[in-house]
Formats: C-alpha cells, sequence, structure tokens
C-alpha cells in the first residue's frame, strides 16, 4: 500500500511539474490586442498613370444626327479636348511602427514596390505620406518613415529563435481593406523553405493572414514581434490556415542596416553551392549528410584567395555547424564584412580549415562577379560511348565531353541530367574524354563502390553542380 501510494504521489508531482513549464492558453487576447493595434498602420501605394493620348484612343461608332446615343457620348467624353485617364493602380498592405520618434515603420517590400506615392494610415484614421528609406528585395522587407504631429505606438523586436511549434502568436494587419484587424493561432512549423528568395526561413502559423496582412506584425504573448507577415498558401487566395512570416532573427539586422545605409549590406564568400545528398556524402566518404557543398568558386573572392576548391563540403563557418546547404548563405550574409573567419571544409575524406576575409555581397553584385559564366567552345562530336551501368551515352566535344543521350527510365535521367549537359569530373577527377569517363565509372563499379559522384555542367552554361549516381 505504501508504494502504491508513493507510485501516486510521484505522478501527481511530474503532472503539476510538466504544467509549470507549459504557458496556460490565455482566457483573452483583448487587453494585449487593445494594447498593440495603435503601433499596426494600413498602408495604401498607389502608381501614376501617364494619360492616354486621345489619337491613341479606340474609334467610337457615328451616329446620325438627332440620335439619343449622340448626345451621351458627347455628355460620356469630349473626344477632341479630354484625355482618357484610367484609376491608377493601388496596391494594400500592413506594416508596424518600430520607432515612435523618428517614425520609421516596416513593411513588406512587395506592398510599396514601383509605387509613386506610399500612404500611411493609423488607426485613428491619421493619413499621412510616407518616403522610403531603404527596401531589400531578397527578405521582402522595407522601411518607411513619417513625418507627423500626433504621438506615435511603436513596439520592439522579440526573439524568433526562442519561439517554439506550438506558441502562441497574434497577427494583426489590413485584410482585403479591412483595417486594424487581430487574428489569433500557433506558430504551426519553424524554418520553413518556400523558394521565395535565397535566405527563406519562415514561421508557419494557423493564424489567418489574408491578402492586405503582407508587412502587418506577428506578436507574441509579451507583444513583442516576432515574425512580418509575408506570404500564405492557399489554392484560392484567402486563408486556408497556412501563412507565413519572416522570423525577426532575420529581420532586425536587415532594418538596422536600411536605417543605417539606406540598402543592405551582406557578407559575401564568392561560392555557389548545392545541397549534399546521402548519395554524395556516401561517395566522398562524409560520415553523415550534412554542410554545404561547393559547386563553384568566383574568381578573385574570398573563398577562392582562401584557397576553397570546388567540391569541397563546407562543414564548420564561424564556429556555427551547417547542417545543411540553405544554413549557409544567412550565416554568411550576417556576417561582418571583412571579418575573418575560420572554415571547415571535407576534403580529400578528411576535415581541413582555412581562413577567409569576408567582402560585401552588394559591391559583388555591382562589379559583375556573380555573373561571370565561362564560354563553352563547340564542334563536330565524335562517336558516342554507351554506359549502361548509370543509362547514358556521352560523346568527346572538342575539348568537353557532352551525354548525348539519356536512357529512359535510367538512373541518370531520374537525377535530372540531360542531353547537353556537359560532364567535367568523376570523383574529383577532370575526365579527358568519353572513354575515359566510362573507365572511370567501370573503375569505381569494380572497386565496390555503390555510387559515383559527377560535376556536370547544365547545357555547358556554366552552372556546374555535382550529381551522385548510384552504380547497377
Amino acid at each position: 500500500m505504501k508504494q502504491a501510494f508513493l507510485f501516486f504521489i510521484s505522478i501527481i508531482v511530474l503532472n503539476v511539474a510538466s504544467a509549470a513549464h507549459a504557458a496556460p492558453a490565455p482566457e483573452s487576447f483583448a487587453d494585449l490586442s487593445e494594447k498593440l493595434l495603435p503601433s499596426v498602420v494600413n498602408i495604401s501605394s498607389t502608381q501614376k498613370v501617364q494619360q492616354q493620348d486621345v489619337e491613341q484612343m479606340p474609334d467610337f461608332p457615328e451616329f446620325p444626327e438627332g440620335s439619343p446615343f449622340q448626345d451621351f457620348f458627347e455628355q460620356f467624353m469630349d473626344r477632341r479636348n479630354t484625355p482618357f485617364n484610367a484609376p491608377p493602380p493601388a496596391s494594400l498592405g500592413s506594416g508596424f511602427v518600430i520607432d515612435a520618434q523618428k517614425g520609421y515603420i516596416i513593411t513588406n517590400n512587395h506592398v510599396i514596390s514601383d509605387a509613386d506615392e506610399i500612404r500611411v494610415i493609423f488607426q485613428d484614421n491619421e493619413n499621412v505620406e510616407a518616403t522610403v528609406i531603404g527596401r531589400d528585395e531578397k527578405t521582402d522587407i522595407a522601411v518607411l518613415q513619417v513625418k507627423t504631429k500626433q504621438p506615435l505606438t511603436a513596439v520592439s523586436f522579440g526573439d524568433s529563435d526562442e519561439m517554439r511549434v506550438g506558441d502562441w502568436v497574434l497577427a494583426i494587419g489590413n485584410p482585403f481593406g479591412l483595417g486594424g484587424t487581430v487574428t489569433a493561432g500557433i506558430i504551426s512549423a519553424q524554418n520553413r523553405n518556400i523558394h521565395a528568395g535565397p535566405y527563406d526561413d519562415f514561421l508557419q502559423t494557423d493564424a489567418s493572414i489574408n491578402k492586405g496582412n503582407s508587412g502587418g506584425p506577428m506578436f507574441n504573448l509579451k507583444g513583442e514581434v516576432i515574425g512580418v507577415n509575408t506570404a500564405i498558401f492557399s489554392p484560392t487566395g484567402s486563408s486556408v490556415g497556412i501563412g507565413f512570416a519572416v522570423p525577426s532573427a532575420l529581420v532586425k539586422p536587415v532594418v538596422d542596416q536600411l536605417i543605417q545605409y539606406g540598402k543592405t549590406r551582406r557578407g559575401w564568400l564568392g561560392v555557389r553551392i548545392q545541397t549534399v545528398t546521402p548519395e554524395i556524402a556516401e561517395s566522398l566518404e562524409l560520415p553523415k549528410t550534412m554542410g554545404a557543398m561547393v559547386a563553384s568558386v568566383t574568381k578573385d573572392g574570398p573563398a577562392e584567395k582562401a584557397n576553397i576548391k570546388m567540391g569541397d563540403i563546407i562543414l564548420s563557418f564561424d564556429g556555427k555547424e551547417i547542417s545543411e546547404m540553405r544554413d549557409l548563405p544567412r550565416i554568411v550574409a550576417e556576417t561582418e564584412i571583412n571579418k575573418a573567419v575560420e572554415i571547415i571544409v571535407w576534403r580529400d575524406g578528411k576535415k581541413q580549415k582555412t581562413r577567409v576575409k569576408i567582402a560585401e555581397l552588394e559591391e559583388a553584385e555591382e562589379a559583375g562577379l556573380l555573373e561571370q559564366n565561362p564560354e563553352i567552345s563547340s564542334s563536330t562530336a565524335s562517336n558516342p560511348v554507351d554506359i549502361e551501368t548509370v543509362g547514358l551515352s556521352v560523346v568527346d566535344d572538342a575539348d568537353k565531353v557532352i551525354i548525348s543521350d539519356v536512357t529512359q527510365m535510367g538512373e541518370a535521367l531520374e537525377k535530372g541530367l540531360n542531353i547537353g549537359d556537359v560532364i567535367r569530373e568523376i570523383n574529383q577527377k577532370k575526365v579527358k574524354s568519353a572513354k575515359d569517363v566510362k573507365a572511370k565509372i567501370e573503375k569505381a563499379k569494380d572497386a565496390g563502390k555503390s555510387s559515383v559522384l559527377l560535376l556536370v555542367d547544365p547545357q555547358g552554361r556554366g552552372e556546374a553542380r555535382f550529381v551522385a549516381l548510384k552504380l547497377k
């Protein structure tokens, strides 16, 4: 009996302990909403439309003298003297005040993109014109500034990295132009990649987000902004419970740079990377699937100067582990320019260290360094060499080896290889000819390898990527 009683007591204690760690569901969001609503604004942006010249107007039919239709059209438009004016295109969105003293407002870049006039409407219906301080297309964030005699209510950023799946959130915005609207939900998922940009790391929520909510804040229960509502997934265009917000951990540094410089200043490494698949990891004897594989190195870029090579797998950057490929762009972008950092790469079956001095991405873009593509020569191709092991045929074409045929339902076709793709390396060794490609693949198979690693340049565009093919 004593043991049973102690067991019963322990269950109660454990349940109480669990409840103590879980945040209770709020009875109401009313107090929090009342506090936050004044900080959220509606944004209207319009584009000016040039008046259409009278000569460009379509011809109207001629009516007999005295026809009732003649008077109607003459009153509707004097074709000789009145230009045709179309209503200006308009866009509606949301935003929030981040600095009450200086009048800084955060919104989405797509809300104010190409706008000739941007107006901000506050909760009390005050309507003022806004100027653009800076914008960033890559994260879809823009900073506006307004001047008003009325006192503003600002909110602060919270730490989105502290949020957990299942935490309560509030979304406030301007759906369908209805004005300040509050919706509640939870964090449904984190680190979502919706292929919207190079730094995708969205928070997913089931809080109702619709057209017009773009640029509005997502709040935690402390009233801190932990995300900027940006996109929805919907077959109908309306909320189906899948909305996405840019996390504050990504937004805040962008906002700081836009306010300070009027533009972003991101770190740049000078590499093009790709995902490390299980087959690639196995072919390079990497213990587990992780890191970012270097598909190409920009000439005269920071990586080349640090002796980083095509085929290296970046495992760690400035002390931060690269679990998957998409981790690296954001970490590099947030690195201080001109900072020397340590990078650990996987090369020749072992870890190697190097140090690199980070440059500025925007300067590299302006200099055209990100657009370098090697020219591919061409000439008459030789007879094809069939490689049934991986389901393709290759030919010699001047100084390169080109895929001339891909077997239907074969491994090469399944991995996205196409006729016209250029094979540059096999297992990180340069290929000299079509026969050399076949010999290297057969050698890997004879050695008991289950896959072979190809460096392939799709259609010779200078955008090489690594592809691991399973061997039959």
